[in-house]
């Protein structure tokens, strides 16, 4: 509170510090999963800190290369959520052409939905590693009405992106946010008011994820396989409730 994202409001200084900060649930446990991202989010405010959840190698290349830009025009703390599972996985990596050409992205669209816009009713938003295990699970490939996008950085929120990507699906119905962790932790609390300001009436809010608990995960291997393999399934095939009905 003191030195990393008060500093400016309450010091008149300028922290630039990168936290790297261990962040996935991978059937570890209640102390191995957690980096407390809603915290960070809680904190969150007066442009003080940017908080960032990647999903490709060149992703986190680029945001580090734009912090390192920014030093001396607009220095900020920045926390990035590291899953560890993430580090060797074939689908997190990335071409020679995009670390060399590319640059970083606030949020990435689905591109193999886009080509099938009109078809799309359900658009999935999620940050980090449960993007990764939702491409990879059973059954995606025949979701054909759902479209999935990360958001890459969650704060500064990046409304002028959302608001493009949401835009870009005429026949959308409900957009879901879906994350690993309980629903009363992660990003969840932060993207709900959000995202309802971004959203048309018409289109349900909905959430997927783990149900509000007072442990960040399972202490059981077992459990946590059983519960990650449930809301994935649930964000590309499940019936939804509307957000607000957990307990």
């Amino acid at each position: 509170d003191q030195f990393i994202v008060s500093a400016r409001k309450k010091w008149g200084q300028t922290p630039n510090l990168v936290l790297l900060l261990p962040h996935g649930y991978e059937g570890q446990g209640p102390e191995h999963s957690s980096a407390r991202l809603e915290r960070f989010l809680q904190l969150a405010a007066d442009d003080n800190i940017r908080v960032a959840n990647c999903t490709t190698a060149a992703q986190y290349f680029h945001l580090l290369r734009r912090q390192a830009l920014l030093l001396s025009s607009d220095p900020r703390p920045l926390v990035i959520m590291t899953p560890k599972s993430l580090l060797r996985h074939p689908r997190a990596g990335s071409s020679l052409s995009d670390l060399a050409e590319g640059r970083f992205q606030r949020v990435i669209d689905d591109q193999a939905a886009r080509a099938r816009a009109d078809e799309i009713t359900r658009l999935v938003l999620c940050s980090g590693k449960v993007y990764i295990d939702l491409i990879s699970a059973p059954g995606y490939e025949e979701a054909t009405s759902v479209a999935v996008a990360r958001v890459e950085e969650l704060y500064s929120f990046p409304a002028d992106e959302l608001r493009e990507v949401i835009g870009g699906y005429p026949n959308l119905r409900e957009v879901v946010w879906l994350q690993e962790e309980p629903q009363n932790m992660g990003a969840w609390t932060y993207m709900e008011p959000r995202l309802r300001a971004l959203l048309d009436p018409s289109i349900e809010l909905c959430y997927i994820g783990r149900p509000p608990s007072a442990s960040p995960s399972e202490g059981s291997l077992a459990l946590h396989t059983v519960e990650q393999a449930r809301i994935l399934q649930e964000a590309l095939h499940g019936v939804l409730e509307p957000a607000g009905s957990g307990k």
